[in-house]
C-alpha cells in the first residue's frame, strides 16, 4: 500500500512540475503584481495573482515573439549585405513597409 501511494506521489509530483515550467516565463512576476493589486483593489489577492500570472505569460510571449521577429530581420539584413559584398554592388537599404490606408472618419 506504501508502495502504491509513495508512486502516485512522485507522478503527481513530476507531472505537476513539468506543467508548471511551461507557464514559467512571465507567469511568477505577473502572479505578484497581480495579487498586490488585487489585495489593495479589496481583498481579491488570489484572483489577482491568477489574472496577474496569465496576463504575465502572454506578455512575455508577445515579447519573446518580437525578438524573434528583430533577430530574423537583423540575419535578412546581414544576408544582403553578404550578397552585396560578394558581388560588389552597394548594399541596398532594407524594404520598407507599405502604408496602412484607414478610413476616412465620419462624424
Amino acid at each position: 500500500m506504501k508502495a502504491k501511494y509513495f508512486t502516485s506521489l512522485v507522478a503527481a509530483s513530476v507531472l505537476t512540475v513539468a506543467a508548471g515550467q511551461a507557464w514559467a516565463v512571465g507567469c511568477l512576476s505577473g502572479a505578484v503584481a497581480g495579487g498586490v493589486a488585487g489585495h489593495v483593489a479589496g481583498h481579491h489577492a488570489v484572483a489577482g495573482a491568477i489574472t496577474g500570472c496569465v496576463v504575465g505569460h502572454e506578455i512575455a510571449k508577445h515579447n519573446k515573439q518580437k525578438k524573434l521577429a528583430a533577430q530574423k530581420a537583423a540575419q535578412a539584413q546581414q544576408a544582403r549585405e553578404r550578397a552585396a559584398a560578394a558581388s560588389g554592388a552597394p548594399a541596398l537599404p532594407p524594404p520598407q513597409a507599405a502604408p496602412v490606408q484607414t478610413m476616412p472618419r465620419r462624424l
